[in-house]
């Protein structure tokens, strides 16, 4: 009985073995989506300008680039699909944040948010479709955000705290419109193109102000900030056999933040 169970659970996500890239490795929801994939028999690619804190199994394979920059990226994935033939999916993860007020933000602020937000994904999405063959289905996955149709309320924000960006934001919104636009274009090659869109998350490593999160919890409708766990379910979904008519689509995961 077990094991009819696990094979059925095996055809209804079909993830081991599968090859996963995974940009932004690193990060702390990075970090989770490796392990999960790992633990469910997947071979897995981290992509990042610097090594995870944690050691994973032997089918972690790291390589360390800058994402953003446009030879770096075609070089690495043109390694990859050399070393692995084909790949099945590719994750769309690495992001970074900047908090000071908009009266003070530089253009280096602007390049450094808009180059890993929004052009990382461009050239990866590009390079995944170029060597990518057609027989078989794939599926690209982006890390987009609430903040990209919702703009922070800022009465949940004190003077210190990590306050989202009007440019996060936007690249965010960015993130959202190319993933419906290869949603159409990639279909040539079998690939499902969809993002998730997080509400707050806790950071365990760097813990938000408890001000904030009293605030933010008081707003949301479950009470509450997301665990980093909760949102990868929605990840594994989108990358799963499950999903395999699921295209174009952004699976919000906020506790219900934007409803109201």
């Amino acid at each position: 009985m077990t094991k009819n169970k696990n094979q059925y659970l095996e055809s209804f996500l079909g993830l081991k073995n599968k090859k996963i890239i995974i940009t932004g490795c690193s990060g702390q929801l990075g970090e989770y989506i490796v392990k999960t994939f790992l633990n469910f028999g997947s071979i897995v690619i981290g992509l990042d300008i610097k090594k995870p804190r944690k050691k994973f199994s032997k089918n972690f394979i790291f390589y360390r680039v800058n994402i953003p920059e446009y030879k770096e990226n075609n070089l690495i994935f043109s390694k990859i699909f050399k070393k692995f033939k084909k790949v099945d999916c590719l994750i769309n993860n690495a992001g970074v944040a900047i908090f000071q007020p908009f009266t003070k933000r530089s253009e280096k602020d602007l390049d450094w948010v808009i180059n890993v937000n929004l052009k990382s994904y461009f050239y990866s999405t590009k390079n995944f479709y170029k060597f990518s063959d057609i027989k078989k289905n794939k599926s690209i996955i982006n890390i987009s955000s609430i903040y990209s149709f919702l703009s922070p309320d800022p009465k949940i924000y004190s003077k210190n705290d990590r306050k989202s960006s009007e440019i996060y934001g936007a690249t965010k919104a960015g993130v959202n419109q190319i993933t419906r636009y290869f949603a159409v274009h990639l279909s040539d090659k079998n690939i499902r193109v969809n993002s998730v869109s997080p509400g707050g998350i806790y950071n365990s490593r760097s813990p938000q102000n408890k001000k904030f999160i009293k605030k933010y919890s008081a707003r949301n409708p479950m009470k509450r900030m997301a665990e980093t766990k909760e949102i990868v379910g929605a990840i594994i979904y989108l990358a799963s056999n499950s999903a395999s008519y699921t295209n174009g689509h952004n699976l919000i995961v906020d506790g219900g933040m934007s409803s109201w």
